[in-house]
């Protein structure tokens, strides 16, 4: 079942790579007590996320936060040292976390999963964004496939 707009996120652990090396990261952590702007990429490197997606979430940064974001977050089904590289290689620096969801299982447990088999790169995450408050999906924007339109950045501004 796909999660939708009032839900709960799910009690999940992901993985951010940090200096010290990967670290977990608990969803009910991250997301307690304050507004994230969240977007799925169906893979870190890839033609969309690298040339239009997660570049909109680095240049309207300082948008979203004015409308009250407090934190950005990539997330990709990729490991931690994958999504660190891109950031870096995207200079992201501190205007957006990367996170990894190696095996799946947070997009698994969100109804979000993509099946790339036919790409040569097995499952994968849909590219969505959602607004979180306080760990409840008050927005949620899912692309129909092969399309980048309501999970760009400046569609989640219209919506704050």
């Amino acid at each position: 079942m796909t999660i939708k707009v009032g839900d709960k996120l799910p009690s999940m652990t992901l993985t951010q790579a940090t200096a010290e090396g990967p670290k977990p990261v608990s969803t009910d952590d991250f997301f307690k007590g304050r507004t994230v702007a969240l977007f799925a990429v169906p893979g870190a490197f890839t033609p969309t996320c690298s040339a239009k997606h997660l570049p909109g979430f680095k240049q309207h940064a300082p948008d979203l936060k004015g409308k009250g974001v407090d934190a950005i977050a990539c997330l990709s089904v990729n490991d931690a040292f994958v999504m660190r590289a891109w950031g870096e290689d995207q200079a992201v620096g501190e205007d957006i976390v990367m996170l990894a969801d190696g095996n799946g299982d947070f997009t698994k447990a969100v109804g979000l999963e993509l099946d790339g088999s036919r790409f040569g790169m097995g499952p994968r995450s849909q590219r969505y964004s959602m607004v979180v408050k306080d760990g409840v999906v008050k927005e949620l924007n899912v692309e129909q496939g092969g399309e980048f339109k309501v999970s760009a950045a400046d569609y989640m501004l219209a919506q704050l």
